[in-house]
């Protein structure tokens, strides 16, 4: 498959992660540097006024909880973690909002665990929640929940985070600011051999042999974390750029199309890769039955399925779940997540969604397969 130019990647994005270390967030713990968090804030809200989705994730909340503290190193006990990070949250979302809201943007925190994208209801209800603030043109600030996780839980560092949550929303393309310029054949720092890395495909094992080193005294990660999180990425299609988080608008060049820092593209496009991961799913909990009109919607005019059109549900399966789509002579014809688990599903069979608040005590979406999340069996 032939690379993508780097401009095509960027120029195209519609959907955007940014991720920041702590070391530039805390200018390498010296507390949060407010003007640096208002650059990019003003970059932020310039992409949303042009129709743009951002998310950011942001570390620092460990490192600004330890500066309001008074501890100049960082501790080893899980409670102190925690404490710091505690006071530290508070810091950090109250700047973002500050920034933003100066931007005429609005602001969400949204701290996230493992155990909220390894329950596929909570990994749902999150995405949900994510889209809709992003529908409402607001930006959300993602870090870990560190006051109520433990090291056998946590995402290990946001290098990590920024890639599930690019996958949990579907993201083009995933900005990891740093505090280096990009990746390096070597680390420059000892080699003088070492040369830049301006682009590569993501995934490629090269890269991780390039990226051995620690990371900063104040964040976790380092190279090589950026460069697992960017293959992470490109499971779900999303490209990633690695690139210095001081580097004067570098969030609105690159949106532009410019050649900032290193660029790792992914090798399935975004829909390809969804749809692919659909249609390999081995694990089916269930399946629906469809009329005559419904199979000729979602088959030839490529519609989403509505559970009016449902004639049958079989199986015991969970929101989100991948079920098989058949037709009254049981030919399986798509598959696609559900919307509703199989005990919804046969409340809503054969009803139009005026009804469904009435049958489940809620109102949920009026698609019981939407057709961004299905598939047609070959």
């Amino acid at each position: 498959m032939a690379t993508p130019h780097a401009s095509v990647v960027l120029l195209n994005a519609q959907r955007i992660v940014v991720k920041v270390g702590s070391s530039l967030v805390t200018n390498e713990g010296k507390g949060l540097d407010a003007n640096a968090i208002g650059q990019w804030s003003r970059q932020l809200a310039a992409l949303v006024k042009e129709g743009r989705e951002v998310i950011m994730v942001s570390s620092g909340a460990i490192a600004e909880g330890m500066k309001r503290l008074g501890w100049s190193s960082r501790p080893h006990g899980i409670h102190e973690l925690q404490a710091a990070a505690a006071v530290g949250q508070m810091g950090l979302v109250q700047v973002y909002e500050t920034k933003l809201r100066e931007n005429s943007i609005g602001s969400a925190q949204v701290l996230l665990t493992h155990a909220d994208l390894a329950d596929r209801e909570r990994y749902l209800n999150a995405r949900s929640t994510l889209l809709t603030l992003l529908q409402l043109g607001v930006v959300p600030v993602i870090n870990e929940n560190d006051t109520v996780v433990n090291d056998e839980i946590k995402f290990g560092d946001n290098d990590t985070l920024g890639a599930l949550v690019a996958n949990l929303v579907e993201a083009d393309v995933l900005i990891i600011l740093t505090d280096q310029k990009g990746l390096y054949t070597a680390d420059p720092r000892k080699d003088p051999t070492a040369t830049f890395v301006h682009e590569a495909q993501a995934g490629d094992p090269a890269l991780e042999s390039m990226a051995g080193g620690a990371g900063s005294s104040i964040g976790k990660g380092g190279m090589i974390t950026k460069i697992l999180a960017a293959k992470r990425a490109a499971g779900s299609g999303a490209s990633t750029v690695i690139a210095w988080g001081r580097e004067p608008d570098v969030l609105l060049r690159l949106a532009q199309g410019e050649a900032i820092g290193t660029l790792l593209v992914a090798q399935t496009p975004k829909n390809q890769a969804r749809k692919q991961w659909m249609a390999d799913h081995l694990q089916l909990r269930g399946s629906v039955t469809i009329d005559v009109g419904a199979a000729a919607k979602v088959r030839d005019e490529g519609k989403s399925l509505l559970p009016v059109g449902m004639t049958a549900v079989q199986g015991d399966f969970a929101r989100g779940d991948v079920i098989a789509i058949r037709d009254a002579e049981g030919l399986e014809i798509a598959r696609g997540l559900s919307n509703y688990s199989s005990t919804e599903a046969r409340l809503i069979c054969r009803k139009s969604s005026a009804e469904f608040e009435r049958l489940l005590g809620y109102t949920g979406e009026p698609e019981m397969v939407h057709r961004t999340n299905l598939v047609l069996s070959r």
